[in-house]
């Protein structure tokens, strides 16, 4: 099956080196021509230094690969998710799957990914999204890896999960598409935070805390939204959250060190070298937080902290004394 994935960000890599395992006919794009012409060259990305990519993947640079692609994925940061697929768009194949793999909110739309997808391409093909835990760094060296494929396509979605799914390459299906969505892109704010907690000195207990309540914020906000509760606790909400809270590979978490050591929050992006998802991210979860009404103290003082210039430590004091609360939230009274 003729598939194109759409940026060669670490992730994308890996996910076309998924497809190419599977026996795929694969071409990776990048925004840049010499990029895709150095990879074409050394069969390595830089993003992943020590992986040999496939003999049999291809490489480019003109958006027009994706002529008769039956599965296009969409692999761009969150940023530029919007751009790459409107140069895309005019390419595509009639009946072709669309699949978003990027993690993050649009600002000020607050649209997640696969409704840009959706909005670019006029809503003429089924649209799918596929997350989970999954450190590119460690589906590329083909470690057992676990992921959702989500949509309102029944048919879409199986699609993906046959392209996708290898005995490395767990896909289970869902059809919260929404749920398994903001999954992926909040639980960037969480690990950010949780980064902000090791570089403070923090340890095992706080991150728990601030794992497990966090979570109960974003599913709140989630099903507000319209996602299941119950697809937050699964892989695309607490797997996601888990590795993406405790691994060096996260780039929200190591923002997050560095922050909590005293930079700022620009200048740990500028030191960790690539998108943290997770700072563009705790925009969208206030302002989407504001508009549904839903309380989510973690998530409003992350955004304070990363845009309004609080101290982390009366943070912390602020969420540790306020007022006495039930886990669930049941009234006793």
């Amino acid at each position: 099956m003729k598939t194109v994935v759409l940026g060669s960000g670490g992730w994308g890599t890996a996910l076309a080196m998924v497809l190419c395992d599977n026996g795929h006919d694969v071409t990776l794009w990048s925004h840049s021509q010499e990029k895709a012409a150095l990879m074409a060259q050394t069969r390595v990305n830089p993003l992943l230094p020590n992986v040999e990519l496939p003999a049999a993947l291809k490489f480019s640079g003109d958006p027009k690969c994706v002529q008769g692609a039956e599965i296009v994925v969409s692999a761009s940061p969150s940023y530029a998710v919007r751009s790459n697929i409107r140069l895309a768009a005019p390419f595509l194949k009639e009946g072709a799957v669309l699949v978003s793999v990027s993690k993050g909110i649009e600002r000020d739309t607050n649209l997640r990914m696969s409704q840009l997808v959706e909005e670019e391409t006029g809503g003429r093909f089924p649209v799918t999204a596929l997350s989970g835990p999954s450190h590119a760094e460690e589906v590329s060296v083909r470690l057992p890896t676990g992921c959702v494929a989500a949509g309102e396509s029944g048919e879409a979605v199986k699609l993906v999960q046959d392209a996708f799914m290898n005995r490395n390459f767990r896909v289970y299906t869902s059809p919260d598409i929404v749920g398994v969505e903001l999954g992926g892109a909040l639980k960037n704010v969480v690990a950010l935070s949780c980064g902000i907690c090791d570089g403070m000195g923090f340890q095992d207990n706080t991150k728990a805390l601030l794992m497990t309540r966090a979570m109960g914020e974003i599913a709140r906000l989630g099903e507000t939204l319209g996602g299941q509760r119950q697809t937050f606790a699964g892989l695309a909400g607490m797997g996601d959250l888990i590795v993406t809270c405790t691994s060096m590979h996260s780039r929200n978490r190591r923002a997050g060190i560095l922050i909590g050591q005293g930079k700022t929050a620009r200048e740990a992006m500028d030191e960790v070298g690539a998108v943290v998802e997770g700072y563009y991210a705790a925009e969208s979860v206030y302002q989407l937080g504001q508009r549904a009404e839903v309380e989510m103290p973690i998530c409003t003082c992350a955004y304070q902290v990363l845009y309004q210039g609080r101290q982390v430590r009366d943070v912390v004091t602020e969420l540790m004394t306020r007022s006495k609360k039930d886990e669930l939230g049941y009234d006793w009274m």
